[in-house]
């Protein structure tokens, strides 16, 4: 448990935020004042004695570069404020709809995305990501819905985790200096070739331009005689040859000024991991790939300022002389050759380090939620008081639920809405978590890596003229396949209900026994209470559990308690007559 209760640091946080980021709103207001009085007697100044002007002019400059630099820390502070808004809205249960969806990551096809609402509104990615970066935002998801199996890498994940778990610092340096632009299309670009002809050409040309320029200049104000012929002709030879390489070079323009807005945000987020001093072995050699990363692109970005001094109206014609535009453009080309593989790795490291900083929040914001156990020992899925994370602690029900090679099947049994969805629901995203290096909703687990199956929530398609019932079955194959590739959990609710109650019996019989028989482990859910001599069939290897429900005046009352045995009593016509239906 952290020393300081999250929520409170969150608020005491975001007060200093808002009132430093009010403070220099105030001082930003009076300098913009200060600029327009200095301006005004600059102007009169230059009409009294027009050198006397300097010295408001340099003070204007001054007074702009310190108004910039307080506008950037006001915005970073804003930013601050805003990421421990959200922190609250997490812990407060209050943060659905007010953070990223994920929706891009959904598929219906996947063997448990959405039966687990791993994406989309209220889902266990909006409740998860602090990433802004595509890639970062990726590789959370990607870490979601496809949990790694191999323990020693779960174990470093949950170790970098653990260190990242109180640096909150960081985690609010990284989502205030975010990414928003993408980089590593620009970074993989196919080289844009420039040949030696034109290299030459763009070096030699302006150095021939300019002492023609230089003694032309003065002839033209009669100051000595000399022939204007050689500067039209350099100027001719100048712009045919910029000509031909225009297209290529505005190919390069083009690129640079998209990337741009990203690289000073980029330069900044690596300087701040190069500045971190880790413990972990993940994190250290995460943070050995970005070496003085930040130094190249600020290099890159100078280039950049250069670029930019072509569109001033006064050096425009110099510049054209000077093959300005070819020779900057031709040396940003040049960096992105030499380091556009070093540019997507260093994006690849952001991103990891972003996915586990948003588990790393998850995990500081949530401290009754445990750090998984994990084993090759398998299969074995053994959580005491697991609950749901997505359910706020004050509603949450926990329960103890314990798969291994002795007891391989529950067929869990109860009345609607007694809470075998949601206990389903429970064990796989703890299983997804736990993979993935995260914490998970329970007082405690240990868990053998598997690969998780389910089918929960499985609807109709129009645009695939499938039904329900077709749907289902189509799921329930791929959870069949999965089960021959190696250890899996398998979380099936209320399986073939589409179909009548004897077709039901002989389908689940065989469905379950296949996956038991393959060494699978997991929870079947019915209603239908024939099913459950399916697990007196397969004892000891499956059991029945239930959950149940009783009457409160008149009214359904559940405790969401999964119990042993099937459950004896149904609610639904209690619950029909409770909606007004006469039955």
């Amino acid at each position: 448990m952290p020393a300081v209760r999250p929520r409170d640091l969150y608020a005491q946080r975001l007060i200093e935020r808002r009132d430093a980021a009010a403070a220099l709103r105030k001082r930003e207001l009076t300098i913009s004042f200060v600029r327009v009085a200095v301006a005004v007697i600059a102007v009169i100044l230059l009409f009294v004695r027009a050198w006397l002007a300097l010295i408001p002019v340099a003070l204007f400059i001054a007074l702009a570069i310190v108004h910039e630099r307080i506008i950037r820390a006001r915005k970073r502070l804003e930013s601050g404020a805003a990421f421990y808004e959200r922190g609250i809205a997490r812990i407060d249960g209050t943060w659905a709809g007010r953070g990223d969806r994920g929706d891009e990551f959904a598929d219906d096809h996947h063997p448990y995305a959405a039966d687990f609402d791993l994406f989309g509104n209220a889902s266990l990615f909006e409740l998860i990501s602090l990433a802004v970066t595509r890639s970062g935002r990726t590789r959370l998801a990607n870490w979601l819905k496809s949990p790694s199996m191999d323990v020693s890498e779960i174990r470093a994940r949950q170790s970098a985790v653990s260190e990242l778990r109180e640096n909150v610092d960081l985690r609010e340096d990284l989502a205030t200096d975010a990414v928003t632009v993408t980089l590593d299309e620009w970074a993989s670009m196919p080289r844009i070739e420039i040949t030696p002809m034109e290299r030459v050409a763009s070096i030699v040309l302006p150095l021939i331009a300019m002492p023609i320029v230089v003694l032309t200049i003065p002839a033209l104000f009669a100051l000595w005689s000399f022939p204007i012929w050689p500067l039209i002709a350099i100027s001719a030879v100048i712009g045919v040859v910029t000509r031909t390489m225009k297209p290529r070079v505005e190919q390069i323009i083009a690129g640079i000024e998209r990337a741009e807005p990203a690289l000073a945000l980029l330069a900044g987020m690596l300087e701040r991991l190069e500045r971190e001093r880790f413990a972990c072995e993940r994190l250290t050699q995460l943070q050995s790939r970005i070496d003085h990363a930040h130094v190249e692109i600020e290099r890159l970005r100078k280039r950049v300022a250069l670029l930019d001094a072509r569109r001033n109206q006064f050096f425009m014609p110099i510049a054209a002389l000077l093959m300005w535009t070819p020779n900057v453009a031709f040396a940003i080309e040049r960096w992105r050759a030499e380091h556009g593989r070093s540019v997507i790795d260093w994006i690849d490291v952001v991103a990891e380090f972003e996915a586990l900083a948003s588990l790393a929040s998850f995990a500081f914001e949530h401290p009754s939620f445990a750090m998984p156990e994990v084993t090759e020992r398998a299969p074995l899925f053994d959580a005491h008081e697991l609950g749901h994370p997505l359910i706020p602690d004050d509603r949450r029900i926990s329960n103890d639920l314990r798969l291994d090679d002795t007891l391989r099947l529950l067929i869990v049994s109860g009345s609607n809405m007694s809470g075998k969805s949601t206990m389903l629901r429970s064990a796989g995203i703890a299983a997804v978590l736990a993979m993935s290096g995260a914490p998970v909703c329970a007082k405690s687990l240990t868990i053998s890596p598997m690969a998780v199956g389910a089918s929960i929530r499985i609807h109709d398609s129009l645009q695939e003229n499938a039904s329900r019932f077709y749907a289902e079955i189509l799921r329930i194959r791929q959870v069949l396949e999965m089960s021959q590739r190696g250890p899996l959990l398998f979380l099936l609710d209320e399986m073939l209900a589409g179909t009548n109650s004897h077709d039901r019996r002989i389908g689940a019989d065989a469905i379950v026994r296949a996956l038991v028989e393959r060494g699978a482990v997991g929870l079947v859910s019915t209603h239908d209470l024939a099913l459950a001599q399916i697990a007196d069939e397969l004892a000891p290897k499956a059991a029945n559990v239930h959950f149940e429900d009783h009457l409160e005046h008149g009214n359904v009352v559940f405790d969401y308690r999964m119990r042993p045995g099937v459950v004896t009593k149904s609610n639904a016509l209690a619950l029909m007559r409770s909606v007004g239906i006469d039955v």
